[in-house]
């Protein structure tokens, strides 16, 4: 008898279901005609938005030479870009030697794990969390240990329950922010709080940054790396999101902090880069242009930019759902919304994502695909228009209601 081909044990306790089985199905429903309105994952580009087109016009324009390999870290003049970027935001001790370019900040989140983990070693990563994170913890032999980021706090992280957390094993902390699924957007006063407590454990602080200037009203994103100084920074972002750029499969990660400390680190990081050859270079084209032109996410999160009203919009209507609750998002192109009490024993976040999609044929994401406790939350795209938000909370209302 011939005998399946099992997967890697590696892989039981990896999940990714903003892309797992829902999705799947929505898919299939799909292909027998059914228009399925998917906001289980944050891609401006099938919600209408576009590439600002001067960086296009860039990758058209250096397309002779994206032709042969380019150096494992990336072509010089993006990581110039990132460097003078952060040298605009204070972080003053970077240059383009600790400047990695990768295919999305999703393959340098691998890289950076896989270049400082040996099996059993713990990483601290917030819950609810974006679960790459997790995943590529675990895959590259690693331990997650989750602190707590509560909705009775606001989604910022527990100062207290990660100080319990950390053990001899532990070698680094992940801070996203702003955070994705919350849309919390996190104070001076944390963000100093985990680098005194990252300092005082010898941690690496894994700073994922990829929607740092999409915040909204008063918020203020603060560069974890401008509060680094006495550990190892490393900081992630992209075209992916402010740039609506999800296709090119660009990303960085930059190493700052006590860089001298950092060497070692470095130099695996700069071999695991090498093993892959590079990362796509057409769209690193693009990076010096983004990153020096007009920003016009800016227009995007201010009022009446089509980010900030699609937000709104979320907010209005989830404030006025009576089997709804949420903490308004100050940060990022996602709401974390709360199914009511009521609902508790009876409808979970996995039960309700799937009758929305059968029945309603809107597509969620379960709050629990983030490695919460918790099942009673679920995660939705801000990107639609405000048409198209309004049509999905009637829906969700008309999904609730038979359950109340």
């Amino acid at each position: 008898m011939e005998q399946h081909i099992h997967t890697s044990e590696a892989l039981q306790d990896v999940r990714y279901e903003i892309r797992g089985q829902l999705a799947n199905r929505a898919l299939e429903m799909e292909k027998r005609g059914y228009e399925i309105i998917s906001l289980n994952i944050g891609n401006p580009g099938l919600f209408g938005f576009r590439t600002p087109e001067t960086m296009r016009l860039a990758m058209i324009e250096n397309l002779g030479q994206a032709e042969p390999y380019c150096h494992q870290k990336g072509i010089f003049p993006a990581r110039e870009a990132v460097v003078m970027q952060q040298q605009n935001r204070g972080i003053l001790d970077v240059s383009a030697d600790e400047v990695f370019i990768g295919n999305g900040v999703s393959e340098l989140i691998d890289l950076s794990l896989r270049a400082l983990l040996n099996p059993g070693d713990e990483v601290l990563v917030p819950s609810p969390d974006y679960p790459l994170w997790s995943a590529a913890v675990t895959l590259n032999g690693g331990i997650v240990r989750h602190y707590t980021c509560s909705v009775t706090n606001r989604f910022l992280p527990d100062i207290e329950d990660i100080e319990r957390l950390v053990s001899d094993r532990t070698r680094a902390i992940v801070v996203i922010n702003p955070n994705n699924p919350s849309g919390a957007v996190y104070d001076r006063s944390t963000l100093e709080a985990i680098c005194v407590l990252a300092r005082r454990h010898n941690l690496v602080v894994l700073a994922d940054e990829i929607y740092d200037q999409m915040v909204y009203d008063d918020a203020e994103f603060i560069p974890m790396a401008t509060l680094v100084h006495d550990a190892v920074c490393l900081t992630f972002s992209g075209l992916s999101k402010i740039y609506r750029a999800c296709g090119y499969r660009v990303g960085w990660c930059v190493f700052s902090g006590d860089l001298e400390r950092a060497a070692e680190y470095i130099h695996g990081m700069e071999l695991l880069s090498a093993l892959r050859l590079c990362s796509n270079v057409p769209g690193q084209w693009a990076v010096q242009t983004a990153l020096g032109g007009f920003q016009s996410v800016l227009d995007l999160v201010s009022p009446g930019g089509r980010l900030y009203q699609s937000r709104q919009a979320v907010i209005e209507r989830v404030a006025g759902s009576s089997y709804l609750s949420g903490e308004p998002p100050m940060g990022a192109m996602y709401a974390f919304i709360r199914l009511d009490p009521r609902f508790e024993g009876r409808l979970d976040d996995q039960a309700f994502a799937l009758e929305l999609l059968e029945n309603h044929h809107v597509l969620v994401a379960p709050g629990s695909s983030f490695n919460t406790p918790y099942s009673d939350h679920f995660r939705i795209t801000t990107l639609p228009d405000t048409e198209t938000i309004n049509l999905v909370f009637d829906r969700i209302e008309s999904c609730l209601e038979q359950h109340a």
